[in-house]
């Protein structure tokens, strides 16, 4: 008898009434290359179909838990990781998508460099897929620098991946910090050593109006706490431009426009001034009936370019699930 093959990640989902976005997600999960795979989606007590989709795919890498109520995405997190039985833990939010080839890179990577955490390139997707935005991600000596004072991984949660021994000796998530659990849980991997990097664009985060990001009060208020509990001092300046540009590529203009105004006053000025031109000029490429693919103000297009390979299939089967419905 051939043993089974251990399980090299283990990919949590945690879901809440948000089952067409799911579909998406689940299908860039079980796509993955050259890795041995197990799927946890956590269902938050949705009260949409869910269940049904999941139970569609009808695939034996695939099992679902449901909570009887709401606990919120790092606690379902932690459920699901409670659950695993890999090497690895990745997780992956509901509305976001990975390359087919994210999870054995950063594996790769990671066990080349003897790291116990590594993250990848992001870029930053609309509802229908298509980028909007992308840069190269900073190397690990920058991230290393920089996240006590500010979120350097792009993609949020759905990016990096953690031995889970690692992620179980720091504790998993601490749902203190919503929305922002994912950026404290990056600072507490730093007493375990250095990330990883895996340069190409290899995760697609989701900008949509139901988005977490778009609770502007919750990050802040999370981002104060982090502070006081890890004794350190939030860059203000880049934290409210990066709330303002989250708010800009969300739709909400207003919004936008006023953490643009406290970046300024927080000392990025200069910074806010580029990054409105940048805005200035995609809304204008938008207006001309530009193709989709060249919405990305202020990105690094070439860089951008190297993830439409991937994410051409996911978006036609977008399409046509949406039209089986």
């Amino acid at each position: 008898m051939v043993p089974e093959r251990a399980i090299d990640v283990s990919v949590v989902v945690p879901t809440r009434d948000r089952s067409r976005m799911l579909e998406t997600a689940l299908r860039s999960v079980l796509r993955q290359r050259d890795v041995q795979i197990e799927v946890i989606v956590v269902d938050d007590a949705s009260s949409d179909d869910t269940p049904e989709v999941v139970a569609a795919f009808d695939e034996p890498r695939l099992r679902l838990l449901r909570n009887p109520v709401p606990t919120g995405p790092g606690e379902a997190r932690n459920r699901g990781a409670s659950e695993a039985r890999g090497e690895w833990l990745a997780f992956l939010d509901d509305d976001d998508m990975w390359a087919p080839t994210k999870l054995s890179r950063q594996i790769d990577t990671a066990t080349d460099g003897g790291s116990q955490w590594v993250y990848a390139g992001s870029v930053n997707v609309d509802d229908d897929l298509w980028i909007i935005h992308g840069r190269p991600p900073p190397e690990a000596e920058v991230v290393m620098a920089t996240l006590p004072r500010s979120n350097a991984i792009p993609g949020g949660g759905s990016n990096v991946i953690v031995r889970r021994r690692a992620f179980e000796e720091i504790g998993g998530f601490d749902e203190r910090f919503s929305p922002c659990e994912d950026w404290e849980l990056w600072i507490r991997l730093m007493r375990l050593g250095p990330p990883a990097a895996v340069r190409d664009r290899l995760v697609a985060y989701r900008v949509h109006a139901g988005g977490r990001s778009r609770d502007v009060a919750a990050i802040v208020r999370a981002a104060r706490r982090i502070e006081l509990e890890h004794e350190t001092t939030v860059d203000w300046g880049l934290f409210h431009r990066w709330l303002a540009q989250r708010s800009a590529r969300g739709g909400d203009r207003g919004q936008a426009l006023r953490e643009f105004a406290r970046a300024a006053l927080a000392g990025r000025a200069r910074e806010v001034g580029s990054d409105l031109v940048d805005l200035t000029r995609a809304s204008l490429r938008r207006r001309l009936g530009r193709p989709p693919e060249e919405r990305g103000g202020g990105g690094d297009v070439t860089w951008e370019d190297e993830a439409e390979g991937w994410l051409e299939e996911l978006r036609r089967l977008q399409v046509e699930a949406s039209d089986q419905r």
